[in-house]
């Protein structure tokens, strides 16, 4: 009983036994960061962004002083 009770006391603590993340983890993470940058690239290149930013860039630097 009291291993239970010890366990509890960890989980609701927040100190539990996982030092870290495991090597699917890492994996996963790598993964999923390689595809959020791919759709992210494909968004910045994209004409329509590419447009809206020459726009934008274009009338800050028209402004009169």
């Amino acid at each position: 009983m009291r291993i239970i009770w010890s366990r509890v006391r960890m989980a609701l603590t927040g100190q539990g036994g996982d030092a870290g993340m495991s090597t699917s983890e890492y994996a996963m993470g790598t993964i999923a960061a390689c595809a959020f940058a791919a759709v992210l690239y494909k968004v910045v290149t994209s004409e329509v962004v590419s447009t809206a930013l020459q726009s934008t860039i274009g009338k800050a630097l028209d402004v009169p002083f």
